[in-house]
């Protein structure tokens, strides 16, 4: 069966459709799922307990990259396990907001100022278990093991210790910057991530989530993809009781309960994350901002002027948040 225009040219050695057979009138329509009863009570849950855990941060080391100061910083996680992220400083004399900055399941190399203002300071966190500053560590670290992790008991779920992971990332942002409203920018694995995290959270002003994965479980486990749903999928085929176990951990009933604003970075392609989950989470959104991109995970003709576009909005859009907030 041919691919719809353009990816058909776009993408000519593509395996399968990631458009998944959906237009965007019909990925705006796809619901999110609903809520297990008691969600909200675990996820509060949770958040009380990290707010017991001390990050207790600690700099290891400092350098300077384009007039900011920015440290590897070791702390706490949710559970005391110590874990290392890049700190960022502002450009200026002093920030007006912090910025929690996730990254995708790849793990993470080197910090990426692009949607950071001069304005803020950042933190960037980089997951349990996974490269560079945490590979192995309270996880283990092929992404065939770590997103099952754990799977079996709610408390222990890696996917919600690296949501809850976040808090105490913002907390050692805190510590070591001063007192600042929050806005959180995570993309792909960070964008579900945060979407879990952030609605539990009152010091987060806003957010930008980015073709957000572990949206929409009923439609994730229904398809194919190159992600890590594809290995999740492949699990509760095997074993069903599995679909029951991520219910607490479903990025569109969660995000649902976050009362800020924001935006998110939704494609219509995309063979890692399919593009009815990241709308799922989209559509759960009560003040939602929604930037439709061509394809994700994928580059394409005038991608890069896409990406600057999307950039130059993201920063927009944390802007307006925080003069509401104001």
């Amino acid at each position: 069966m041919p691919f719809p225009a353009p990816y058909d040219s776009w993408f000519p050695d593509a395996a399968f459709d990631g458009t998944y057979g959906f237009d965007e009138h019909a990925l705006r329509r796809v619901p999110p799922v609903a809520p297990p009863t008691g969600l909200a009570d675990t996820w509060r849950r949770w958040r009380a307990e990290a707010r017991t855990v001390d990050a207790a941060p600690r700099t290891l080391s400092t350098t300077t990259v384009d007039g900011r100061s920015v440290s590897i910083v070791e702390h706490a996680g949710a559970d005391g396990i110590r874990l290392r992220s890049w700190l960022v400083g502002p450009a200026t004399e002093a920030a007006r907001v912090g910025i929690v900055h996730s990254h995708g399941y790849g793990g993470r190399d080197a910090i990426d100022l692009a949607r950071v203002p001069d304005d803020a300071a950042a933190i960037f966190p980089v997951a349990r278990g996974l490269p560079t500053l945490n590979a192995g560590v309270g996880a283990p670290e092929p992404v065939e093991q770590h997103v099952l992790a754990g799977l079996g008991d709610p408390d222990r779920y890696v996917l919600g210790m690296c949501a809850r992971d976040l808090w105490l990332a913002a907390d050692t942002l805190l510590l070591l910057v001063g007192d600042l409203p929050l806005y959180y920018v995570g993309e792909s694995f960070g964008g579900g991530i945060g979407a879990l995290g952030i609605p539990w959270d009152d010091r987060f002003i806003g957010a930008t989530l980015i073709v957000p994965s572990f949206g929409q479980y009923d439609e994730r486990l229904a398809v194919p993809c190159l992600g890590s749903g594809e290995v999740v999928r492949a699990h509760v085929t095997e074993h069903p009781e599995a679909r029951e176990q991520l219910r607490p951990f479903d990025a569109s009933s969660t995000l649902g309960f976050a009362a800020i604003p924001v935006r998110v970075e939704a494609a219509l392609w995309d063979q890692y994350v399919p593009p009815p989950g990241q709308f799922g989470v989209a559509n759960a959104a009560r003040d939602l901002e929604l930037a439709v991109l061509p394809a994700g995970h994928a580059e394409y003709p005038g991608w890069d002027a896409v990406t600057a576009d999307a950039v130059r909005h993201g920063r927009a859009h944390l802007a307006r948040a925080l003069r509401a907030a104001s």
